[in-house]
């Protein structure tokens, strides 16, 4: 059941490798395209690519987002794993944190529609409260 259960850790790695590629793909034409320097670009956030389309801003937002709350997922997964406690409804559950997780980025990183984008997020971040709960529960049970 470990297997099965890293697979989507893995998959969502590997999303997040697409999205930084499809930042790259956009974010360096449109930068050429305003002439601004990547030095600009040294903070995020506000102010420092403002100059850019949203739709380009959007898919970078996204990447970042893929660098935050997920880390929480594959620490719960490794904790999982290296426990010992891989249950099917552990994998159904990583699973559907990914699943939600590449929609949010679809989402994002498209027509943004933050209402929608908010919903998946709360939606994943339910599951992984729900792994977080049961991985916390089969280690005090040992």
């Amino acid at each position: 059941m470990t297997h099965a259960l890293l697979i989507p850790v893995v998959a969502l790695v590997a999303w997040t490798l697409i999205m930084w590629v499809w930042m790259l793909a956009t974010r360096l034409p449109a930068m050429r395209k305003v002439k601004m320097h990547p030095q600009a670009a040294k903070h995020t956030g506000a102010g420092s690519t403002d100059e850019l389309p949203s739709e380009v801003r959007q898919v970078a937002d996204n990447y970042n987002h893929l660098m935050e709350q997920p880390t929480l997922f594959y620490a719960l997964v490794l904790a999982i794993a290296v426990g010992g406690f891989a249950q099917m409804l552990d994998v159904w559950l990583a699973w559907g944190y990914v699943a939600l997780r590449i929609a949010h980025s679809i989402l994002q990183a498209t027509v943004n529609i933050v209402m929608y984008r908010f919903y998946l997020f709360v939606a994943s971040t339910f599951l992984l409260i729900m792994l977080a709960a049961r991985t916390l529960t089969a280690f005090l049970l040992i």
